[in-house]
Parts: C-alpha cells; sequence; structure tokens
C-alpha cells in the first residue's frame, strides 16, 4: 500500500498535478509581551492534503528542549496555564519571565510529499523593574569626590538609569549642559552611577534614581545630599588646644614626682633599714619569732 502511494506521488508531476506539501507559516514570530499578560504563538498551516496532521509544540531555553504540547495534551505547568488555538496556535494565558524562549511548531502530515514542517517562535516576555537602591551620601566636604550608586536586577531587558536633582534630571555629562557648568559630574546610565569629581556647594540637593525599561519604570526614595565647607582654622585650632592640654597635663605630673606626690612611702622587706644600734645594746635573732631582740650588757 504504502510503495503504491509512493509511485502514485511520484506519477502525478508527470500528469501535470501539482502536489501539496505541509508548509507552515505564522503572523509574527518574534512576539513580545509584557509579565502576566496574554500572548499567542502564531502557529498556521499555510498548505497539506492530510486531513488530520500531528501537532507539536517543543519549547528551548538554556539549551534545554521539552515538550509544551505533545499527544494532543498541554504538558508541564502549560496544564493550567496555555491551549492550543485554531488548531495550530498556542496561547499562554499568564506569561511570566521564565517564559522568554524559542518555541517550535512542528506539523507532520503523513499524506504530503513533504510530511513535516516546522517554525520558530522567539518569544520575549518583558518585566517592569522594581524599586531601585539608591545609595546617596550624607555630607560630603567641598572639593571632595563623591559617588552616588542606584541599581535593580529585576527588569527585563535591563533597565536604564537617570539621576534627578530636585527633581531636575541630570544630564549625563556636567559639562554638556549650561545650566550645571559649576558641578563635575559624570552620569553612567547603564551602571547608574554618578560620579562628583570635586563636589561644590551648589551641588547640595535631594537626589533620586529611576530605572527604566521596555516594560516601565520604577523610582527610589529622595535622598539629602549636603555639600559643606571644611573649615581649616577650626581644625588647626582644635590641634592646638589638644597640644597645650598634653603639656599642660605632662607638666603637672612631672611637678607631682617633684614634690614626692607619687613616692611609695610603704616600707618593705628589701628598702628596711636596721636602725643604729646603742652602745651597750646587742640584737639577736630567735628561730621560733622570727624578730629581733635585745639584751643588755653592762661594762664596768
Amino acid at each position: 500500500m504504502a510503495l503504491r502511494r509512493r509511485a502514485l506521488l511520484l506519477l502525478l508531476p508527470m500528469l501535470g498535478y501539482r502536489i501539496l506539501a505541509v508548509e507552515l507559516t505564522s503572523s509574527n514570530t518574534k512576539p513580545v509581551v509584557q509579565e502576566f499578560q496574554r500572548v499567542e504563538l502564531s502557529c498556521i498551516i499555510k498548505s497539506t492534503t492530510t486531513p488530520n496532521p500531528r501537532i507539536e509544540w517543543k519549547k528551548i531555553r538554556g539549551g534545554e528542549t521539552s515538550y509544551v504540547f505533545f499527544d494532543n495534551k498541554m504538558q508541564g505547568d502549560f496544564i493550567t496555564r496555555a491551549e492550543i488555538l485554531s488548531r495550530t496556535s498556542l496561547v499562554i494565558k499568564n506569561t511570566t519571565r521564565m517564559d522568554t524562549a524559542t518555541y517550535r511548531c512542528e506539523v507532520a502530515a503523513p499524506d504530503d510529499a513533504n510530511i513535516v514542517d516546522e517554525i520558530n517562535i522567539q518569544l520575549t516576555v518583558q518585566v517592569k523593574p522594581v524599586t531601585p537602591r539608591c545609595r546617596v551620601p550624607k555630607a560630603v566636604p567641598v572639593g571632595k569626590t563623591a559617588t552616588l550608586h542606584c541599581h535593580e536586577n529585576e527588569g527585563y531587558p535591563e533597565s536604564t538609569y537617570s539621576w534627578y536633582r530636585n527633581s531636575e534630571p541630570l544630564p549625563t555629562d556636567s559639562k554638556s549642559n549650561p545650566k550645571f557648568h559649576n558641578s563635575s559630574f559624570i552620569l553612567n546610565p547603564g551602571t547608574g552611577t554618578l560620579v562628583f569629581a570635586a563636589v561644590h556647594k551648589s551641588d547640595t540637593g535631594r537626589y533620586y534614581c529611576i530605572a527604566t525599561n521596555d516594560a516601565g519604570s520604577a523610582k527610589c526614595e529622595e535622598q539629602e545630599m549636603e555639600i559643606y565647607n571644611l573649615n581649616i582654622g577650626g581644625i588647626v585650632g582644635g590641634v592646638l588646644v589638644v597640644v597645650v592640654v598634653l603639656v599642660l597635663i605632662t607638666l603637672g605630673i612631672c611637678c607631682a614626682y617633684r614634690r614626692g606626690y607619687f613616692v611609695n612611702t610603704k616600707q618593705t622587706g628589701k628598702s628596711y633599714k636596721t636602725p643604729a644600734k646603742p652602745d651597750g645594746v646587742n640584737y639577736i635573732q630567735t628561730d621560733d619569732e622570727g624578730d629581733f631582740r635585745h639584751k643588755s650588757s653592762f661594762v664596768i
């Protein structure tokens, strides 16, 4: 039977008949959708002679391939959130960031000359940024460097960053805008860092950052950065006061030693001196008492 069918397929073109082969197309091979929204992966049979071709969907992510639709049934976590539409298209009702992948629609049509065809659909699920983490120094002396940080790692595609001072957007380079000619900063939109080479008093203000991608944006809370003048005279005066106090303390200790305030008046065994022996008195030491007694001798 199979040989007869194959022979017929070879004979038909010779007789002027056109043999149809299964052929797929799609209305959108690169759909983009935001997370938690519905998306349709279009797979359309353009031509076939097989009444009931076999339909399969596969997901390819990170080098691994898994079934989405096989044996006329949804597979894995797609069972509760996906369905087949119009015979071959795949609908995901509630997309997540993990759905970003390549999806392959495969159709097998045994009655066609070309019995198998496939088409790849590249799905991108965009994820809105979360509130970025911002770090702003509270106080910086005039002329010193300062670095402000802003970052978040949830958004897809990756976020770009912009900084604001007192609700006014800052350029990527202070030299590019005459309004900021007194400042000296560089903003990196890719990393979110705002670096001041040398801060000025005019840089004082309330700063905040906004992370943005194709899915939306998110803002961190405002933080105050104060720029203050470094009081060199006050610092020098403070150092001199400390030096004077240390000198006075040292002099006081020296005077106290000279006047004997720190001399140890307690006599120890090593420092005890035997009193002079008067004439006619001899000292003897007993074993039991461990001290000296004296006896009188009379010289006639």
